[in-house]
């Protein structure tokens, strides 16, 4: 086995050249618009299902990009998930990061409602009035609960990104965001995501701009 003499600088580059040299060996072509989000999705956690399983609407990058563009913020479910989030970068196109999974109000509300915090933390985000693209990679309930706010014409997100990772109603919960017909989505089909996924998602938008 040989070590390979990587410059510290250079170990990202090399391991998205690695990734490309192994999709084309395996003969899986990404579409352009779509690559460089899949191709992080597997650089963060090795998998290459990732260039399987992501589900994208039509133009949904492209109406991402642009809203981004124009100052579009982000809502996660997790505080991992806000963490590891570019905010520097994001705050140059106007955009902040919000996560409300540990605000008191919502804690209360969850606990009178009998509700997750996700789910409450969902409706705290409909108080919002700004553009925004949600990231949930941890919550199915909170991706649930998105759904039904977007059927009921209460919240127009510009991007679903559906990544939550687990057992109990992870696989339906995408499920539902897949059959919606006038919101962009980005959505792990399966088990498998996390907060590292959501995060790298957003990141790999932000990076593409």
């Amino acid at each position: 086995m040989e070590i390979e003499n990587v410059l510290p600088t250079e170990i990202e580059k090399r391991s998205f050249e690695i990734i490309t040299e192994e999709l084309e060996q395996e003969g899986i072509v990404l579409p352009e618009i779509q690559a460089p989000i899949t191709k992080r999705c597997i650089h963060t956690s090795a998998d290459f299902d990732y260039a399987k399983n992501l589900v994208y609407s039509e133009h949904a990058v492209e109406k991402a990009l642009e809203a981004i563009r124009g100052g579009a913020s982000i809502v996660t479910d997790t505080q991992m998930g806000r963490s590891g989030i570019n905010k520097k970068r994001l705050a140059q196109y106007g955009g902040q990061v919000y996560c409300f999974m540990s605000d008191e109000d919502v804690a209360q509300a969850a606990k009178k409602n009998g509700t997750t915090r996700a789910v409450a933390s969902m409706k705290k985000a409909c108080e919002l009035n700004e553009k925004l693209i949600f990231a949930i990679g941890n919550a199915p309930t909170a991706l649930i609960h998105l759904y039904e706010l977007i059927k009921d014409g209460r919240i127009r997100p510009e991007l679903v990104i559906g990544v939550p990772v687990g057992f109990v109603n992870v696989v339906q919960s995408k499920e539902l965001i897949l059959t919606l017909e006038d919101t962009p989505y980005i959505v792990a089909r399966g088990r498998k995501g996390g907060s590292n996924i959501a995060a790298c998602i957003c990141n790999a938008l932000i990076y593409m701009l």
